[in-house]
């Protein structure tokens, strides 16, 4: 039997990515608009971590999509996956009866 604690952390960790997918899309936007400057050692470095953790999951999702211009919706596609896997998690810690 899988403890309870072992679903919470899977739990956590995907709460956790969610909230490094809208740091990066965020920051993107702001990168963009000037916002804030890649040149700041200290945004940079929370960028290149960023996309370090984003990119092993937006890099496939890119590929498979269609291109749409300078629209990029694979974020909310890889948003869309981890809400299903929260979802799945949870199902699969009440079905066993934790």
């Amino acid at each position: 039997m899988i403890p309870m604690p072992f679903f919470m952390l899977i739990d956590a960790v995907l709460g956790l990515y969610t909230l490094v997918i809208f740091v990066m899309v965020i920051m993107s936007w702001l990168i963009n608009f000037n916002v804030i400057n890649r040149h700041n050692q200290f945004v940079d470095m929370i960028w290149r971590t960023v996309i370090a953790l984003t990119e092993p999951a937006l890099g496939p999702i890119r590929r498979k999509m269609p291109s749409l211009g300078g629209l990029d919706l694979s974020p909310i596609i890889l948003l869309f996956g981890v809400m299903f896997l929260r979802w799945m998690n949870q199902w699969v810690s009440v079905r066993i009866g934790v």
